[in-house]
């Protein structure tokens, strides 16, 4: 059997895809329009960044042949109840959530709102309408204190440093439960530093092209000492679309003496999507100077609040059962956010 494909389900004909308006939603509901599936894209629009972005994004999408637009905020329960009911999704793909590791410290009710109680929303939905796979975004912001690296879904992670990074383990055993109880096969995908066009204009990056281009000095954390497992958005919706068609099952193996927290005997499975492959901080920004032709002006800081100095996926359980090969390397994918950005910024 093609690992690629699922041994339970047919292809789908209809996905739901929550967070369609943001960066990796965007992209993914790119990918499976193109792939001839109907999608319906919600997106509550919020001003946690650039509103016009993301119109923009969408703007991309609502002329496309299968893509419907619904504004709706994931914890509105009955409206979230009656899309479910209306529209009976085969697979559902939850991008939707409150972001930022720093602006948890200053908005902790947002993330509670969005990723608590949006995703028992989703839970729910599914469960009640036959979903024939739930996956859905976590983060390696889970692996908080973790030191001993690669991480991997096989360690445990129960010491997270930010309300952010505890919401998405919340999820991550919110989706045991149900897989548990109700049989519910559900994915979780621990994403790494994605960045590419079209990215949020909160992620490091972005911030760096923009003060370069203006001139201003870029802040670096922790005195540069950092790395990052950066991951380009093409090669993130190859591994979410491998993942959505290969439907997590149970792990026969798993034994309750020894749980292995990346499997379960119920139909849970989460995975990395990273690069396996962590760069410098100082390198990327090189990257980044060299794209643009600008040299950066750099203010060295220390570690900030929720932050973590390094990471680095071990994707070997995504390799081994979708056959994902990370392929864009840094100077390439830091060009094609370039060249992105300075068409759609005109400068």
């Amino acid at each position: 059997m093609n690992p690629n494909q699922s041994s339970q389900a047919p292809a789908p004909r209809k996905i739901l895809v929550t967070g369609a308006a943001g960066f990796i939603g965007s992209h993914l509901s790119h990918r499976l329009l193109a792939d001839g599936v109907e999608v319906t894209g919600l997106d509550n629009l919020n001003d946690y960044y650039d509103v016009s972005l993301k119109e923009a994004r969408l703007d991309r999408l609502t002329d496309q042949a299968g893509f419907r637009f619904v504004e709706m905020d994931v914890a509105d329960r009955a409206g979230m109840e009656q899309l479910f009911a209306a529209e009976q999704f085969d697979r559902v793909v939850h991008l939707a959530a409150q972001a930022g590791v720093r602006y948890s410290l200053q908005n902790p009710h947002a993330y509670i709102d969005s990723n608590i109680v949006g995703f028992t929303n989703i839970l729910e939905g599914c469960r009640h309408n036959s979903i024939q796979h739930l996956v859905y975004a976590s983060s390696s912001s889970v692996y908080g204190a973790n030191e001993s690296m690669p991480f991997s879904v096989h360690d445990n992670v129960d010491h997270p440093i930010s309300l952010y990074a505890a919401t998405k383990k919340a999820n991550e055993l919110m989706a045991h439960t149900y897989s548990h109880l109700y049989g519910l096969p559900t994915t979780g995908l621990r994403f790494f530093t994605v960045y590419g066009p079209w990215g949020r204009p909160d992620m490091a990056y972005f911030l760096f092209a923009r003060a370069i281009l203006a001139g201003e000095t870029i802040d670096v954390f922790n005195h540069g000492k950092m790395r990052r497992d950066f991951t380009y958005i093409d090669d993130v919706i190859e591994g979410v679309v491998r993942v959505l068609g290969h439907t997590a099952e149970a792990n026969a193996e798993w034994d309750g003496a020894a749980p292995d927290p990346g499997s379960s005997k119920a139909p849970w499975r989460v995975y990395n999507i990273g690069n396996a492959n962590p760069v410098d901080l100082g390198d990327f920004i090189a990257a980044i100077e060299k794209a643009l032709g600008i040299g950066a002006k750099k203010n060295y800081l220390p570690m900030q609040p929720g932050d973590v100095q390094a990471t680095y996926a071990d994707v070997a359980d995504l390799i081994r059962d979708v056959d994902y090969q990370p392929a864009t390397v840094i100077n390439e994918g830091v060009q094609q956010f370039v060249d992105w950005y300075r068409a759609y910024y005109k400068c």
